[in-house]
């Protein structure tokens, strides 16, 4: 096989697509913070695109690692021996495929060796935009929308000289850059959150505001946040997936990835320093991007934890190996056609029953394989993004509430960690305080609905819902996840 770089590129096999310009002659624009799988398959594949176009070489990627452990520093040292290249293999649901080499990340920083050279790389005039995904956990940011100023982490970040997270390596930079008459540069998130640009400006401002009101000030009126729908089904990639990978290749490529071919990007044409032609690739600019979040949140989102959460209870390892259940496939048809759409105004000329079909054919794709348990990790963070609002007209509207208290007692009994086997599993989450997850733990089966995850939902008015939630947790105890399923007669 042959090892990529800079070096080999033009040595790989014939069917292997590679970059269409000249990497050295590109500079980045754009700053990335936490370089994970979905970045280097979507924004990151994005970007490759548009450096092919003439004019646009100044937009490449610089990648900014943020966690100080063993893993992050093997992938800084990877993107080092590889220059920043890297697979993608994109699967259609027909299992043909398509093998590309993508070279937008040009530069990579590995920040918890150096917070300072971090913050000097950020405050480069030549960085138009920091992009980040930080998940959806990671922007301390209340159910009521405040920002946790009080939160540890964030209480020891504001009182270092050299800060660590996010926000600080933003703020500080963003200092630099006015200090020294450079302007601002545009922070762009790409995880999933309602209104996410809101979001982002709510944490960064609120964070730079508490290090130094002025500067808060500053960024208030400079920095622009625009809100963004990110959308592509990407596995996390296991040991056996790169040996595979790399088989169909041809290619001795250490950190591969594979997605489905589909893919989305929606963004609000909002930047104050500028941005790169991403309309002449396949992204879609617009003034609104909140009922395209909508339907993408409330609908594949929410579809995606209504099918883990059971899934995992039920023993299944995958997404396509949950979808060949007939019970699981029927709660996905009625809870998207009965619950989530009808509370759903859509973006003029999306079709919600086709959204829908579309989600269900995405999900069995049997070449992706997305884990469940990784779907079904961080619930206490996706859970009040993609399911608060179809729970709450559920409940308000007075509608059959079978399928959300379903998904409601399986999110509760996942936290048990136990299958309907009793095959243990490893539980992911960092969102949810070790005090929180007792409650769901406890002989009441009532006390996990007073978690924080439900905060806002106003489950104290539906006393029948909760009843039902006790109930089903009590019956996937006895009976199991999938007994449970069909006693709920769909």
């Amino acid at each position: 096989m042959i090892a990529l770089s800079n070096t080999t590129l033009k040595q790989l096999p014939p069917q292997v697509l590679t970059p269409a310009y000249d990497r050295q002659k590109t500079t980045p624009g754009i700053a990335h913070l936490a370089v994970g799988n979905f970045h280097r398959a979507h924004q990151a594949m994005y970007v490759d695109r548009v450096l092919a176009r003439p004019g646009q070489q100044d937009w490449a990627i610089v990648g900014v690692g943020l966690r100080d452990n063993a893993r992050e520093t093997r992938r800084a040292a990877i993107m080092a021996e590889q220059d920043g290249l890297y697979t993608l293999t994109e699967f259609a649901p027909d299992n043909t495929h398509t093998i590309r080499v993508l070279g937008a990340i040009t530069e990579y920083v590995q920040a918890a060796k150096d917070r300072a050279a971090a913050i000097k790389r950020l405050a480069d005039p030549a960085i138009k935009i920091v992009s980040l995904t930080i998940t959806e956990g990671g922007y301390y940011v209340d159910a009521s929308g405040k920002f946790m100023l009080d939160d540890p982490a964030i209480a020891a970040d504001l009182k270092r000289d050299v800060p660590e997270t996010a926000f600080g390596l933003v703020t500080e930079a963003l200092r630099l850059r006015r200090d020294s008459g450079v302007g601002p540069f545009t922070v762009m998130t790409c995880d999933n959150l309602r209104d996410n640009g809101t979001v982002a400006r709510t944490a960064f401002c609120s964070f730079a505001e508490a290090r130094d009101p002025a500067l808060g000030a500053w960024i208030k009126e400079n920095v622009t946040f625009p809100s963004t729908m990110v959308d592509r089904i990407t596995p996390s990639v296991s040991e056996a997936d790169i040996t595979r990978l790399d088989d169909m290749s041809g290619i001795a490529d250490q950190m591969p990835l594979f997605a489905e071919d589909f893919t989305q990007w929606v963004i609000e044409d909002k930047f104050c320093a500028g941005r790169p032609e991403l309309e002449a690739v396949g992204v879609e600019f617009t003034d609104d991007v909140g009922p395209y979040e909508q339907v993408k949140l409330r609908m594949l989102n929410a579809s995606h934890s209504m099918l883990a959460l059971p899934g995992v209870l039920m023993n299944y390892d995958t997404v396509p190996h949950a979808m060949a259940d007939d019970g699981l496939v029927t709660l996905l048809e009625q809870f998207l056609a009965n619950d989530a759409s009808p509370l759903i105004t859509p973006p003029k000329g999306v079709s919600l029953s086709e959204y829908a079909r579309q989600v269900l054919h995405r999900f069995r794709n049997p070449a992706v394989g997305d884990q469940l348990l990784r779907i079904a990790s961080d619930s206490a963070s996706k859970l009040p993004v993609f399911w608060t609002d179809t729970v709450k007209g559920v409940l308000k509207g007075g509608k059959d509430h079978r399928r959300v208290a379903f998904g409601v007692a399986c999110f509760l009994e996942y936290l048990r960690g136990e299958t309907e086997s009793h095959k243990t599993y490893k539980i992911s989450e960092p969102g949810l305080p070790d005090a929180a997850r007792e409650l769901a733990l406890k002989d009441d089966l009532a006390a996990g609905l007073t978690m924080p995850v439900f905060s806002g939902w106003g489950l104290d008015q539906y006393p029948a819902f909760v009843e039902d939630v006790t109930k089903l947790r009590s019956s996937i105890r006895t009976q199991g996840a999938r007994q449970t399923l069909k006693q709920l007669g769909l």
